[in-house]
């Protein structure tokens, strides 16, 4: 039950590339916060949730698929921690057929940049990251589908100043339209697949003249349901792709010579488990766990990825 959009790996990764041209911007969507279910907007009430996402890779791979760095065999790492805390509200209100609701995700982060043979190790002090919200959130629900749509929007809110070592956030908005589906197999709506498409644009970074490309991401799963649909086990995936080029600017074209920055792709798989946390007549809220481990990247990073979310709806649920 959310969508977080939080600052991933910056431009000081390139620095692990022999290369400028191998090498991408990255956009805020937080690869993996969306899984089973993605389609499914949950029943009008209000939720909140405590999330926890972690990232780590000790690759870089060019747009061959081959591992990059000064050194083959020491192309140092990234580690990613980040915490929000969510509200996500879903009215009786009807606009189009579906439920209107909308989201707001306070969030927090700290990086670590390690590349040994470079004699760098640094990390920043955990902090207010860039501000993700949904002015929209739509619902739709059939007797065999759910439908989603709506649009997210990133405020640079976070700390960045181009090339400094300690910037928690990205320095541009970002806008980022939605629709998703979940398919139910069976009446009983145990059996599902899931799949729900974002496409991310961005403005100029703040103070440069680099326009990150657009990128459509797509997460989702197959699952099935038990206990009323209170417990969910199943396997996850996304998938991410750069579907236009990112524009240094005239500072870094002559480093290019004439070329564009490759654009980058990347998969995940793994698995996802939610289960309630109830008593015997009262529901008190949903921990959900999913981990990926990541695969054909070019011109990006590549590692696991492992979120963590506790979700409540306000007020609990009676069961009797």
């Amino acid at each position: 039950m959310k969508k977080v959009r939080l600052i991933a790996v910056l431009f000081a990764v390139c620095l692990l590339t022999s290369s400028l041209a191998h090498a991408a911007f990255l956009g805020h969507n937080f690869r993996g916060d969306y899984g089973l279910l993605s389609g499914t907007q949950p029943d009008p009430g209000l939720y909140l949730s405590a999330v926890y996402l972690r990232y780590d890779a000790d690759r870089l791979l060019d747009s061959n698929g081959d591992p990059v760095g000064p050194v083959p065999g020491q192309p140092g790492s990234i580690d990613m921690n980040s915490y929000a805390a969510s509200l996500w509200y879903v009215s009786d209100f009807k606009f189009l057929g579906a439920n209107y609701g909308f989201m707001l995700f306070p969030s927090l982060t700290n990086n670590a940049l390690e590349a040994p043979v470079l004699g760098l190790d640094q990390s920043t002090n955990t902090g207010f990251t860039d501000l993700y919200f949904q002015p929209v959130n739509l619902g739709w629900h059939t007797q065999r589908a759910d439908f989603t749509a709506g649009l997210g929007v990133v405020a640079p809110t976070g700390r960045y100043e181009p090339g400094a070592s300690d910037n928690l956030g990205l320095g541009m908005w970002s806008f980022e339209p939605f629709a998703g589906a979940t398919v139910y197999f069976d009446e009983a709506r145990t059996w599902h697949v899931a799949t729900t498409a974002f496409y991310e644009m961005h403005t100029k970074k703040r103070n440069t003249d680099v326009w990150v490309g657009d990128i459509l991401t797509l997460e989702g799963g197959l699952g099935k349901s038990f206990l009323g649909g209170t417990l969910t086990v199943g396997l996850s995936y996304y998938a991410q792709f750069q579907v236009t080029h990112d524009d240094v600017g005239p500072d870094f074209e002559p480093l290019l010579k004439g070329r564009k920055l490759a654009r980058q792709r990347v998969f995940g798989v793994g698995p996802e488990l939610t289960i309630p946390i109830m008593t015997s007549n009262t529901l008190y809220g949903f921990l959900n766990a999913r981990f990926f481990w990541e695969t054909g990247a070019r011109s990006t990073l590549e590692g696991t990825t492992l979120t963590v979310t506790a979700t409540f709806p306000i007020p609990s649920v009676s069961l009797e």
